[in-house]
This record gives structure tokens, sequence and C-alpha cells, in this order.
């Protein structure tokens, strides 16, 4: 299974612009620049993408560890919060937090957490990530 998406950038690094799209057409020509990863202004930037492709990683994972137990949630919300910082290496994610959020029907607490534990290390984009990953989880 592949799954494409491309990026072009026009021009120096402060002061030009790109443009991401995916294969799916979820993503068409979103724009992106230095100031809207770096600075204040509105818009995406591929850190924010990698958070959000590790929210929605987790919830999938953390549905599929519950059904493995015998549950089945009616909502999961995950909250990703990307740490990007400047190192001696340069610009690295140095952790990511999620913040999950599930309303489960009759889940035991304990066995809700060893399922968000076990999503946490199954998620493909957890185990794609070098960063530290951490977490914290509560049923709603």
């Amino acid at each position: 299974m592949e799954r494409k998406a491309s990026a072009q950038w026009n021009g120096g690094l402060k002061d030009g612009k790109g443009a991401v799209s995916t294969a799916s057409g979820a993503l068409k020509g979103v724009p992106y620049s230095f100031a809207m990863r770096f600075g204040d202004t509105p818009g995406t930037n591929p850190e924010e993408l990698v958070a959000a492709a590790h929210a929605g990683c987790f919830s999938m994972a953390l549905s599929g560890e519950l059904e493995k137990v015998g549950y089945r949630p009616e909502r999961i919300e995950t909250k990703a919060t990307l740490n990007f910082d400047k190192t001696e290496a340069g610009w690295t994610i140095k952790s990511i937090h999620l913040d999950v959020t599930a309303k489960v029907p009759g889940a035991d607490p304990g066995k809700f957490q060893a399922a968000a534990m076990a999503a946490e290390k199954g998620c493909p984009i957890s185990r794609l990530l070098k960063a530290e990953i951490t977490m914290s989880a509560r049923l709603a």
C-alpha cells in the first residue's frame, strides 16, 4: 500500500511560498510559508500536518484496541501537541503529547488505559517518529 503527497516551494527560505497536496485530493495546493511555520501567520506547516496525522492515527488505533477487549467507543478525541524547537542539530521535533478523551460505554478504566498504551505503541505514526511521545488518556 502506498500513500502519496507532494510539496512545491518557490523562492528563498524566508520570502518563498509553497503548497502541499495529497494524491487523494484531500489537500490540494494548500499554501505554506516560512511565516506560517515559524511565525504567527495563519496557515498550515509540516509540523502541524504531522500532529494531525498522529492524532488521527492514534484515534483509529485506540478504537481497534478497545474493540479487541470488547468495547465499542462512541467517540475518541485526540489532540496532539507537537514541540518543535531549535537544537544544536537544527530545528527538531522534540516531543509530541497526545491528550485523549474517549466516551466508551461500560469501559473498565484499567482496560481502557491498557488499550490506550497498546494504541500508542501500535500506531504507525507513533512508530515512525523518533521524538519522545507522551500521552494522557481519560474517559469522558
